[in-house]
């Protein structure tokens, strides 16, 4: 492959599958993610190659990995995009930001806990704005941020996550949401105030499965109090958990944001003894879009709601 051209252009949706086989690590992966198959993906980064006029991946075993120039070409990338989103955002302000969509992707936990009083204050405050909801986790709600069929993100903090130095979002930290401790109402430890985790070392626990934020939280949770959970059940929907609980299947760890699932169930839910388990809530736009006014709306209530 020759050298740069002085005058090379970029089709940014290459990009976009660049900057996703950065996330992924493996063509299949980032081909699931794209909705594309791993042909495609191949061809999309062989062309993007040839714009450039650079090697973007190398062989790496049975798979690929990115090259130095890659790496610089994405730096670019973050960039790019973000000027994009400030253009974006600066059109929609033109326009006073009165009517349009937000697509917001959110995890069940915050839908139940967060989002309600959200969806209330933009109904009243921007009635011509349609706003839509979709479940999802990281990495699968990022991935469609980058692609834009998503504009907000709402998240917990854990390893599928972005870290807080990811220059392509710009995000908001809008609660610490603590871990409580549900057990069946007829548990010994049922009456206490607060109860060591270390004390239910042994017991069967019903926790989310490995992937999820909630299953990946409550393992480490469990982890850094010394034990590692007899796991008897792995469910990600957490009314099926408190069902499980209230049926004496298990223990578990549930955040204070689904509260109303709980109130009317015959469990008892006691806080954990010492420093309490938590995760952190936060939202995230694209990096530039923080000046569209229909995303500012949402990030504001967001933090009302969260406060």
């Amino acid at each position: 492959m020759g050298q740069v051209s002085g005058g090379f252009t970029v089709d940014l949706r290459r990009l976009t599958v660049l900057r996703e086989l950065e996330r992924r690590g493996s063509l299949a992966r980032t081909a699931e993610a794209l909705h594309l198959t791993p042909s495609a993906v191949s061809q999309q980064l062989a062309a993007l190659a040839r714009e450039v006029g650079v090697p973007l991946t190398e062989r790496d075993g049975r798979g690929v990995r990115l090259t130095g120039q890659a790496r610089v070409l994405l730096a670019h990338a973050e960039l790019i995009a973000a000027q994009l989103e400030r253009a974006r955002a600066d059109l929609a302000a033109y326009g006073e930001g009165g009517r349009g969509q937000v697509r917001i992707g959110c995890f069940g936990s915050g839908i139940l806990g967060l989002l309600p009083p959200v969806l209330r204050a933009l109904a009243e405050r921007l009635p011509r704005v349609r706003v839509d909801v979709t479940e999802g986790e990281p990495p699968d709600v990022f991935t469609a941020l980058d692609a834009g069929r998503l504009d907000v993100v709402v998240a917990v903090d854990f390893a599928a996550a972005p870290p807080h130095t990811d220059r392509r979002y710009t995000r908001t930290d809008l609660l610490t949401d603590v871990l409580d401790l549900a057990l069946p109402a007829d548990h010994p430890l049922a009456a206490r105030d607060r109860v060591p985790l270390r004390e239910l070392a042994c017991e069967p626990w019903v926790v989310g499965a490995a992937g999820s934020c909630c299953g990946a939280v409550a393992r480490a949770v469990c982890a850094a109090a010394g034990f590692t959970p007899d796991i008897r059940h792995a469910v990600n929907d957490w009314g099926a958990l408190l069902a499980l609980v209230e049926a004496g299947a298990g223990v578990a760890l549930v955040p204070r944001l689904v509260r109303p699932l709980y109130a009317d169930r015959r469990l008892a839910v006691v806080p954990v003894a010492g420093r309490p388990p938590s995760r952190n809530v936060f939202a995230a736009l694209r990096a530039g879009a923080e000046g569209d006014p229909v995303l500012a709306a949402v990030r504001e209530q967001l933090l009302a709601a969260a406060g």
